[in-house]
């Protein structure tokens, strides 16, 4: 395996062709916004990934299909929060906590993970493989001790990639809370259609309304008949009803597969795809939006947990408590299946 270290020389405003062979090649270059970025690229298309912020998927476009849900932002932008420059296709939710915090939780929307500051990043390249790397180390003074290790790895000639990630607790006598969930914000599709190879009942509606929701009557009398029909939305035809946001939970996907597979199939011949281990991911959470500055289709956001909070997750029982130098590891291999 070959490595190729980054550095903030490297970036500028001008695209710079840091590598390039038969199958891959990767662009370095600075948005106006001062973040940097690297654009890999295959046969099929590209991602667009910061390196030094979160490893963040900027952008993700295959076959000329954008992979990517519509946003305000015309750039990322710098921020120490994920609302500061929410129009990226994958970031990280987590890890200390994760998801919406509930009032009972001490952080903000989506933890400290999706915009940190990567201490180091690097290029890996292996057979028919191109990967983007970082290292994050999260410090604080009697409060937790870890380390973050993301990961986006590009195939040849394929239009899926990989997104992992591995957390060690780096505290040598306490434990650490861990929820992760892997945040990919597909776009929406007009009449697309939705399916996985776990059962429709395996899901509920979420029945408690986060501080960002603002319903409407019209909302509250939508939710009211998906709480009754117990109906699982797969087919993306009502968007005068995904405003605000509407939100499902699965159960534990341990009890129906080992290897969770969700689609959303655009037409009869392209289809995105999000496959994960549910012994990694045991939950999984579908978020729709629709209204005029976002559309969002993400059909699925494997997690260690529901996105309701760490409270939440602590009294569900899904809250992990990673042991003093123990490390967990995720997979999620996502992207344009055909």
């Amino acid at each position: 395996m070959q490595q190729l270290h980054l550095n903030h020389d490297m970036f500028g405003p001008a695209e710079f062709t840091l590598y390039q062979d038969d199958d891959f090649k990767a662009v370095t270059f600075t948005y106006p916004s001062g973040v940097e970025a690297v654009r890999m690229e295959n046969s099929r298309g590209q991602l667009t990934v910061l390196p030094y912020m979160g490893l963040i998927i900027w952008d993700a476009v295959f076959d000329s299909i954008s992979l990517k849900m519509k946003d305000m932002f015309s750039q990322p932008l710098p921020g120490t929060a994920i609302a500061d420059t929410y129009g990226c296709f994958q970031f990280t939710s987590g890890l200390l906590g994760g998801g919406t915090p509930a009032p009972e939780d001490d952080y903000q929307l989506h933890g400290e993970a999706p915009t940190s500051r990567m201490d180091s990043a690097w290029l890996e390249f292996g057979d028919g493989t191109m990967s983007i790397h970082g290292q994050f180390e999260y410090v604080k003074g009697f409060g937790d001790h870890y380390l973050s290790r993301p990961s986006v790895t590009l195939h040849t000639d394929s239009g899926l990639f990989d997104i992992g990630l591995e957390v060690t607790n780096l505290s040598n006598y306490q434990t650490m809370p861990l929820q992760y969930m892997c945040h990919m914000n597909y776009a929406y599709v007009h009449d697309g259609h939705m399916e996985q190879n776990v059962p429709d009942e395996a899901f509920r509606l979420r029945q408690t309304v986060p501080a960002h929701v603002h319903p409407t009557p019209q909302w509250l009398a939508y939710n009211e008949e998906l709480k009754a029909s117990g109906d699982l939305i797969n087919n993306l035809n009502d968007e005068s009803h995904y405003d605000p946001e509407i939100v499902f939970f699965s159960q534990n996907l341990t009890k129906f597969t080992d290897m969770a597979e969700f689609r959303l199939h655009l037409n009869a011949k392209h289809n995105f795809l999000t496959r994960f281990s549910t012994e990694q991911f045991p939950i999984v959470t579908r978020w729709i939006l629709y209204n005029a500055d976002q559309q969002v289709a993400a059909f699925a956001l494997p997690g260690t947990s529901t996105p309701e909070g760490r409270a939440a997750a602590e009294k569900a029982g899904t809250l992990i408590h990673l042991k003093p130098q123990e490390t967990r590891s995720f997979l999620v291999t996502t992207g344009l299946e055909r």
